[in-house]
């Protein structure tokens, strides 16, 4: 079982969360294509959590870490600038 098993599919048939998709977020935030905020990491702030609060789905925390250049979201210490895109609609043109 894959983890992308139960992940939605976007317009263009392609599924949130891929490599391809996670590379298309990041060169949007540094193109400027893609609404963020800047967030810093509190101690005790995880990316699921905060994902959970920001989009109501803990499961999306590789969106953020997608969009910050982070490769693994469970190895982020305090302190850490995080980019949050502020529109998940404009995900779905990226792919």
């Amino acid at each position: 079982m894959s983890r992308y098993n139960n992940t939605p599919k976007i317009a263009s048939g392609r599924q949130f969360g891929t490599s391809t998709y996670n590379a298309a977020i990041r060169r949007a935030v540094q193109e400027g294509r893609l609404s963020v905020r800047e967030h810093v990491l509190k101690e005790g702030e995880r990316l699921d959590t905060l994902a959970g609060r920001e989009y109501r789905n803990a499961r999306l925390w590789w969106v953020i870490a997608a969009a910050s250049g982070i490769g693994w979201g469970l190895q982020v210490p305090p302190g850490t600038l995080l980019l949050i895109p502020t529109q998940l609609s404009q995900l779905s043109g990226l792919v």
